[in-house]
């Protein structure tokens, strides 16, 4: 009886130690956030949010970007590009249009943008055919499925491409005002 349970203390005491050995730790990740007072996503405009909305819509629309919703606090826009055959890339960015004085005349523009990738993955596919007598048969027909599948999105943070974004909008605020 004693051996019995000795050799069951043992079994389970090695069992635990291979289900152990099978866990991978848990990945940890530093902090991607640091909350710092930089200006990347954001300026002040001397116009209403309404404006300031208006002239961010035009800027997407002017670089191609397909518009995917527009208020007069808010526009999304996306556009798609193909760096290579077997890649996809779509940009989608976001304008938040807020007033920043009482009056309304001063608006603060928020902007992201985010950037996902997809890449072609590729599955083959081939038939085979059991036949009683013979066995298991692999016929040599096969087919491939291609989908594009995504495989990374990153939220874009580079100074000067939204310095770039804010020019442009600005441009399109002046062209605004003159026309009123």
């Amino acid at each position: 009886m004693r051996r019995s349970a000795t050799v069951a203390l043992v079994m389970v005491a090695g069992l635990a130690g291979l289900l152990g050995g099978c866990a991978s730790p848990v990945k940890s990740f530093a902090s991607q956030e640091e909350f710092s007072s930089t200006v990347t996503y954001s300026r002040l405009f001397d116009s209403t949010a309404a404006q300031t909305c208006e002239a961010s819509r035009r800027a997407l629309l002017s670089q191609g970007y397909i518009i995917s919703s527009a208020r007069e606090d808010m526009v999304e826009g996306r556009k798609s590009f193909q760096p290579e055959p077997e890649s996809h890339l779509l940009m989608e960015i976001r304008v938040v249009c807020a007033p920043d004085t009482p009056d309304g005349k001063v608006s603060l523009g928020f902007v992201t943008a985010l950037q996902d990738v997809y890449a072609l993955k590729k599955s083959n596919n081939s038939a085979s055919l059991g036949v009683g007598a013979l066995g298991s048969v692999s016929l040599p027909f096969s087919s491939s499925n291609d989908a594009m599948v995504k495989v990374g999105s990153r939220t874009i943070s580079s100074d000067a491409f939204y310095d770039r974004f804010f020019d442009l909008v600005r441009r399109y605020l002046v062209v605004d005002d003159a026309g009123n």
